[in-house]
């Protein structure tokens, strides 16, 4: 083990604040933080910071359908994500927001290094958009039928019934996900970062022991197909930030997102006199950095980030470690089959350390998926945790406090069995280190498996039948709750709470790894209570029927999202006839139409077709968005006339509340025509 102290930022990749935790986001975290706990245990210096990842489309499209802003949206899931972290004792030192001003500065003084050193350029580029929400549109949120096997409802990037991958455009049928809408190709300009100009860097960093040999692998292959610019740009609407000098274009989410590894660990520095941001962050910096994250955005942790941060004269990570999916049951996790398990529900069901202890047991350093079989699940823990750790501290501690009074021997009667358990810490700590978590609990297992033995072999219940044998009594079961605490210090990074629990049982201070060079002797130990319970097939299995029941509604929400954009592509389809579906005359006879006159009229920052507009309508003054920009600048529209519907219900919009709706005639684009002050139409006349 080292002696000298080192300085170590971890980081984990951010959670979506659009959605819940659920046990695969978990493996993560728990990797994380078992290799956190770990170094700390052996004296270093390590920070373990995160943040919610808080922009982007979909960010600003729930937030819309649920009526609230994205502050809101993104407040409330920090909430969420804080609580389900902490129940399952994930230790953050600093859990943060990209939407945070300390993300904002880090974004913009990134981008403006790599503006002046060259490496952004700007290109016109032709994208789906959506006329109606008048938006372009990520891929993911194109809908139509797969090109290749002709399945219906799939995205725009991949087909979900056969696997195929192709552009948006290829896409049969294709309709917009938000408003049903035929999406249109439109250009716009767009800013893009040169990763080409970092391929020398990046092929040395990529095969300098800064990632897994897999991802090495991985990375050859995106180097002999070239490495392409990278669109750091979106145009508005967008919920992120806006680039310096390019109104209305906004940092795509993957550009600041990894800066809020950056941001959060800023955020701490402000609070803490100990920590300085550029001693971590500097070019040259001495200290650790590393990235724990999935397999699956290795691309944009291993080739992007690397190159952006040495572009802008920040140091690059020691090591980006990746890891698999997980499955349940061997398969992929399934809503139907109750195992598309969200965080909060397993805590209303389950011991946390249960996952924590099986994570461990299957996690190595590789990237290979992970499997948690329920069935495993159930027998690994109780045969591990319970079965052997536990037996070992409930069989020893009740003689010791009933006939010692809970005195332990004044030395330890069998020193060389507990050397060989101090020993295996070396070997211990290696596997800790290099996230060999699987064959770490291995060799911690076999240690208890050892001390049970040895146990049974002394058979000290037996011998306290005899008389004058106490001492030998109480030598044994001394030497078996000092195994036990070795056993709980290499398992505290993995079990924290479990060994809380047993540093009060051995009226110890915290476990640390140095400590246990000596047995405890002539010491008093505390009552024994239940360290930890069985797993109970019951409770899984309410685990597995609470995880259907709590996705039964986000299922038939679905259902309905996918009836509502067919209602509204048969809609769409039905405006290219002549005339569309009738109505009654009582339907209509609803409609109050009046003259507005317009008073003021204002380019509406962020929307290409939408113009705000101040209607008098006699009396009462209506703020109303419209959309024939196309047709008018603001300044030609103030002082005439217009035809409103005026008991339309506001609609609030993401530019604010608008209030009505006004018509205009004429075939489109800039024909569009409204009524001069010369008509005669009066402000508050009705319309017949």
């Amino acid at each position: 083990m080292t002696t000298k102290t080192r300085q170590i930022l971890v980081t984990s990749a951010l959670p979506y604040a659009n959605g819940s935790i659920h046990i695969g986001h978990l493996v993560e975290y728990i990797q994380t933080d078992i290799w956190v706990r770990f170094l700390k245990m052996q004296g270093h210096q390590c920070t373990y910071v995160c943040a919610d990842d808080a922009h982007g489309t979909p960010i600003m499209l729930r937030a819309q359908n649920e009526g609230i802003t994205p502050e809101e949206l993104i407040a409330a899931t920090d909430k969420e994500h804080r609580a389900d972290f902490a129940e399952f004792h994930v230790n953050f030192d600093n859990f943060h927001s990209t939407h945070s001003d300390e993300n904002r500065e880090i974004a913009e003084t990134i981008y403006k290094r790599l503006r002046d050193a060259g490496h952004i350029e700007k290109r016109t580029i032709k994208q789906a958009y959506d006329p109606e929400k008048e938006m372009f549109l990520p891929d993911r949120f194109i809908k139509g039928t797969c090109p290749k096997c002709g399945a219906e409802d799939q995205y725009g990037d991949n087909c979900e019934v056969c696997g195929a991958t192709y552009a948006p455009t290829d896409l049969k049928n294709p309709v917009s996900a938000i408003s049903g809408a035929t999406p249109i190709d439109k250009e716009s300009e767009h800013y893009f970062f040169k990763l080409a100009d970092f391929e020398g860097m990046l092929r040395e960093w990529t095969q300098d022991n800064h990632t897994q040999s897999a991802i090495s692998n991985k990375l050859n292959e995106w180097f002999e197909s070239g490495l392409q610019s990278w669109d750091i740009s979106r145009d508005a609407p967008y919920f992120g930030f806006e680039i310096p000098d390019a109104p209305g274009k906004f940092f795509y989410v993957w550009l600041d997102a990894p800066m809020g590894y950056m941001a959060s660990f800023k955020n701490l520095c402000d609070k803490r006199d100990d920590l300085n941001f550029d001693d971590y962050w500097k070019a040259d910096s001495e200290h650790e950095l590393y990235h724990f994250i999935g397999k699956d955005i290795a691309y944009f942790h291993t080739l992007f980030w690397p190159a952006v941060l040495s572009g802008s004269n920040y140091r690059t990570p020691t090591a980006v470690f990746c890891h698999g999916f997980l499955t349940v049951n061997g398969q992929k996790m399934s809503k139907s089959r109750g195992t598309f398990i969200k965080a909060r529900t397993y805590l209303d069901n389950l011991n946390p350390e249960y996952l924590r202890y099986y994570f461990a047991a299957k996690l190595g350093n590789g990237i290979d998926d992970l499997d948690l079989n329920l069935d495993d699940f159930i027998q690994r823990v109780n045969s591990d945790l319970v079965g052997k750790v536990v037996n070992i501290a409930s069989r020893c501690a009740g003689y010791i406090k009933k006939k010692c009074d809970g005195q332990l021997s004044a030395e330890c009667a069998d020193s060389a069995l507990y050397q060989s358990f101090v020993q295996a810490g070396g070997k211990i700590a290696e596997l800790y280190e290099q996230r060999e978590y699987s064959h770490a609990v291995r060799e911690i297992m076999a240690l208890a498996d050892k001390a049970n033995v040895y146990i049974d072999e002394q058979k000290p219940w037996t011998l306290a039948k005899e008389e004058g044998k106490e001492q030998q009594v109480q030598d044994i079961y001394s030497v078996g709750i000092n195994l036990f605490r070795v056993l709980m210090t290499y398992l505290k990074p993995v079990l924290p709470v479990m060994a809380e629990a047993s540093e009060s049982f051995l009226n110890i201070e915290a476990l640390k790894w140095s400590d246990i060079t000596k047995p405890l002797t002539s010491h008093t130990i505390n009552n024994f209570k239940p360290l930890m319970t069985r797993v109970e097939q019951e409770k899984v299995d309410m685990l597995v029927e609470a995880s259907r029941q709590d996705l039964k509604t986000e299922d038939s929400k679905q259902e309905h999202d996918k009836k509502e954009r067919k209602a509204s592509v048969e809609k769409v389809d039905s405006k290219k006839d002549p005339i569309a579906d009738e109505i009654e005359f009582d339907d209509f006879a609803k409609i109050d139409l009046r003259i507005a006159k317009i008073i003021k009229a204002e380019h509406v920052e962020g929307a290409d077709k939408l113009l705000q507009l101040t209607l008098d309508i006699g009396g009462e003054t209506r703020n109303v968005f419209a959309g024939i920009k196309s047709a008018y600048q603001p300044e030609d529209l103030e002082g005439k006339h217009t035809v409103m519907v005026a008991n339309l219900a506001p609609r609030k919009m993401r530019f604010g509340m608008s209030e009505g709706m006004v018509l205009a005639a004429g075939p489109g684009g800039k024909d569009l025509w409204i009524l001069e002050p010369h008509e005669g139409a009066q402000p508050g006349m009705r319309v017949k």
